[in-house]
């Protein structure tokens, strides 16, 4: 519905001006030409493992009648303003139901080939062709896999309906003889048949968060797995006697022969460069941002220099965005230009203006291409096709329909493209800066006519005029995207401006030119110019890092209703000086920027178990404070769920401080977050039950008060080494094991209404000890489930003594461990229970009485699940 609105927005600005005679017969055809494609694709039937059909698409099927509509008032000659207007009504609401039925078509074609359930986490036979540059992870290499056939073990060929078009696999180092081997190396156009285990695709749901779920949508991926090293029946065959199906196999080094060839060539080309980049600079520390402004990798960059971008409000210009793909076009086509006109038969046979465009917009082609053909560069090259199809045919043009034309191209090849962030701060970007210029255009040609004087005079001038427009463009940039990015990632650089007037130039006309001309250069010239450039870059970096130390701007997601306020102090702001009204835009964006986050009441806690995968973060809030109970998991050496999850949803939420960090044990899929939480915000008191100096030791009896929400610690109660304490009978209790679950700290939060008991990892001794040592304080309405729902905890005694309503298990989903155990579920079967991988986040607010919230049934959408 999303594209359905944006395709209405775009053509209203294409079809806004009044029906006449001069554009009568062109929209006439137009809408012709629509009906009739319309009509002869909705008779148009899928192949026949594809059921769906265009004509029983509702959009098609509801926006044929109006664009007949449309199509007859066009005809109607003497037309009035009644039925200008009602011929614009009806041709916007056609194209909003088009868009709606073209986005659904799309994604049903997509979404139809998807992985069953049951054969998620089962060994599988994949035979398809490496995609995409492989890409290198912690212990292993990441890659597309494009499938052309998958079959269970007994080698039974699955339906078409059940083999995903492409997957996402990852190949671990696998021990063998008591030594890690890598897997063997990849590259794109590689045909291999593998042991595979997939899973349908699936991501962390969180308010605010990364849909990982729709990227994968995006990108045409349905599923995502690892290769086996040992298949299942490797393990229950014979020693000594093994088949194909059971071994990873390369069939064919380069798959010559495909409509997809020419894509695998290039994806060899963007791996060749980028061993050649890392080969000519081993040890240099920004190698990996000159990667990336090449050939798009932006796993080559550090996640410390990742922050730095944050900081700084540059991270558009280390990924390969819409300025470096315009940037290049405009150098190339300026060369060319230069050089065209100095050859009179050159001249003679193609006019230079016309020679540049055509050589510019192949450059923009070609580095996109190189850069992996991104979504964002590609909305770039779609809007240079469109500039520069109307350059080559004479046609001027406003500028504002030639934005919404790319806007309408990026939507029908692209309908998810509404759900990426860069969307709109691209073409917000672009459109802040079409809307300025076009404002001062005729002040600028009045002040150059009158403009007159000695030459040096002139010169000044024009220096003076070339800084004060590029220091225009970096505020209307700057301005037209503030409220997009408080919107996205509730947080503004407040150094942006300034690290955005020295590295654009920096970055587009000088770093990324010659890091593309080294990548053509043989050796060794390539490592010459990478060494000369990677210097230039250094002397950058250093200047942003010194920047990144200033402040940036953080606050809670802005609410929806903000945002058109925002765009209204825009429009004013942007105006040229001089125009009244221009200060009232200032009072019009002060909601998005000053609207305070939400606290509960006094005497209420808010308590939100985030989906972090398989483990644990919970965020518990007052009228004044904020606990935070566990971090999550780590996910591999540089990433962890503080990071990815809990830090960004804390800001989202308006949080800049922690009152108390409670890390329960030393799992890390409990304490794995910790360190970057630590990281980006102050926090005051630690409670944890780890032997570092990490704080204080949680430790039963331990107890204070919030806002009216009372908090009680009620395990452990010793620690290993440390003398026995009597039980509630007054008997020596046997030292405990020196195992990290048994020291979980146990929570109970509790107000005048009810409570909630927080467990962590506990197992069925913990558990019989809260029942001797604490009886009274265990019953609760809501439990967060012990240990993820495994087998070694929740005993019937300790559920019965609870007596919670409503259960909580925060688990990964298909996770190794087979969290939760179904003997474990059906002790619960009485107790409404809550699922953190299928339900996402849960919220549960203990206030005059207790709800219970799940995100993923607060906010579904059609992707999430299949």
């Amino acid at each position: 519905m999303l594209s359905g609105a944006v395709v209405c927005l775009a053509l209203t600005q294409i079809l806004r001006r009044p029906v006449n005679r001069a554009c009568c017969a062109s929209k006439t055809w137009i809408l012709r030409l629509r009906v009739g494609c319309l009509r002869h694709v909705g008779w148009v039937e899928r192949s026949e493992t594809h059921h769906f059909s265009l004509r029983n698409s509702d959009g098609f099927r509801y926006a044929l009648p109006i664009l007949r509509t449309c199509l007859a008032l066009a005809q109607i000659k003497g037309r009035t303003k009644a039925i200008n207007a009602a011929f614009l009504a009806l041709t916007l609401a056609a194209a909003f139901v088009a868009g709606f039925g073209w986005a659904a078509w799309r994604a049903e074609i997509l979404l139809e080939r998807s992985l069953p359930v049951e054969r998620e986490v089962r060994d599988l036979i994949a035979t398809g062709v490496v995609a995409e540059m492989p890409q290198p992870v912690d212990g292993g290499t990441r890659f597309v896999f494009a499938l052309e056939g998958l079959e269970d073990e007994q080698g039974n060929a699955l339906p078409e309906a059940e083999t995903p078009a492409r997957i996402a696999l990852s190949w671990y180092s696998a021990m063998r003889d008591g030594v890690f081997q890598p897997p063997p190396p990849l590259a794109a156009g590689e045909r291999w048949r593998l042991t595979v285990r997939l899973k349908r695709p699936h991501g962390s749901a969180n308010p605010n968060g990364f849909d990982y779920e729709a990227w994968l949508l995006e990108r045409g991926i349905r599923a995502t797995g690892f290769v086996r090293a040992r298949s299942v029946a490797m393990e229950a065959a014979p020693e000594g006697v093994a088949t194909p199906a059971m071994l990873a196999q390369r069939l064919d080094g380069f798959v010559a022969v495909s409509i997809h060839s020419p894509a695998y060539a290039i994806e060899r080309l963007r791996a060749a460069v980028r061993e050649r980049f890392n080969t000519a600079l081993p040890e240099g520390p920004y190698a990996g941002i000159l990667v990336a402004l090449v050939v798009g990798d932006q796993n080559a960059i550090p996640s410390e220099q990742w922050e730095i971008f944050a900081r700084t409000g540059i991270t558009h210009l280390v990924a390969i965005s819409g300025l470096h793909v315009t940037m290049i076009a405009m150098l190339a086509g300026g060369l060319v230009s230069r050089l065209w006109r100095r050859q009179e038969r050159l001249v003679l046979a193609l006019p230079a203006r016309r020679a540049a465009v055509l050589l510019g917009w192949l450059a923009a082609f070609f580095y996109t291409l190189l850069a992996g053909f991104a979504v964002p560069s590609q909305r770039t090259l779609y809007m240079l096709s469109v500039a520069a199809c109307a350059l080559w045919l004479g046609h001027t043009g406003k500028a504002s329909r030639t934005l919404c034309l790319a806007l309408l191209i990026v939507l029908l090849l692209d309908p998810w493209a509404v759900l990426a962030p860069g969307f709109w701060l691209s073409f917000g970007a672009v459109a802040a800066l079409f809307y300025v210029s076009l404002a001062r255009l005729g002040m600028r040609r009045a002040a150059e006519t009158a403009e007159e004087g000695a030459k040096a005079a002139r010169l000044g001038r024009a220096v003076f005029h070339s800084v004060s427009e590029w220091g225009l463009a970096q505020w209307s940039a700057t301005l037209g995207t503030l409220p997009l990015l408080l919107l996205f990632f509730h947080q503004f650089s407040l150094v942006s401006p300034l690290a955005n007037a020295v590295a654009i130039p920096s970055i587009s006309f000088v770093i990324t030119p010659l890091a593309l001309v080294a990548a053509m250069l043989p050796d060794p010239l390539s490592s010459m110019l990478l060494a000369f450039d990677h210097t230039l870059l250094s002397w950058l970096m250093r200047l942003i890092e010194t920047l990144a130390a200033w402040p940036v701007w953080r606050q809670a997601a802005p609410p929806w209703w903000t945002m058109p306020l925002a765009l209204l102090g825009l429009v004013c702001l942007l105006l040229p000086r001089g125009v009244p009204g221009r200060l009232a835009g200032v009072i019009l964006l002060l909601p998005v920027l000053s609207s305070p986050a939400p606290r509960p009441p006094a005497g209420t806690a808010w308590l939100t178990v985030l989906d972090v995968g398989q483990g644990l973060a919970v965020a518990v809030r007052t009228a004044e404070h904020t606990l935070l109970y566990d971090a999550g998991p780590r996910y591999g050496l540089e990433t962890d769920a503080g990071s990815r999850v809990v830090v960004p949803w804390l800001y989202a939420e308006g949080i800049g401080r922690i009152d108390r960090l409670i890390v329960t044990h030393a799992d890390t899929d409990h304490s794995g977050g910790v360190a970057s939480v630590l990281a980006a915000m102050p926090v005051g008191e630690i409670f944890s039950s780890l032997d570092e100096a990490i704080g204080e030791r949680c430790r039963a009896g331990q107890q204070w008060e919030w806002d009216g929400v009372r908090f009680s610690i009620l395990h452990p109660d010793r620690y290993p080494g440390e003398n026995l304490l009597p039980d509630a009978s007054g008997k020596k209790t046997r030292q405990i094991a020196d195992k990290p679950n048994h020291r979980s700290c146990v929570l109970r939060v509790e107000n005048r209404t009810g409570s909630v008991l927080l467990t962590s990892d506990i197992e069925a001794s913990d558990e019989a000890a809260l029942l001797r040592n604490h009886p009274a304080a265990l019953p609760a309405d809501v439990l967060l489930v012990p240990h993820h729902g495994s087998r070694t905890s929740s005993t019937p005694a300790f559920i019965a003594a609870v007596g919670a309503r409503d259960a909580i298990f925060p688990v990964g989903y298909r996770n190794p461990y087979r969290h939760p155990h179904p003997l474990v579920l059906a002790r619960y079967a009485d107790t409404r229970t809550w699922r953190s991988d299928v339900d996402g986040a849960i919220s549960v607010v203990l206030g005059d009485e207790i709800e219970i919230a799940a995100w993923r049934r607060q906010s579904p959408r059609y992707w999430h699940g299949r």
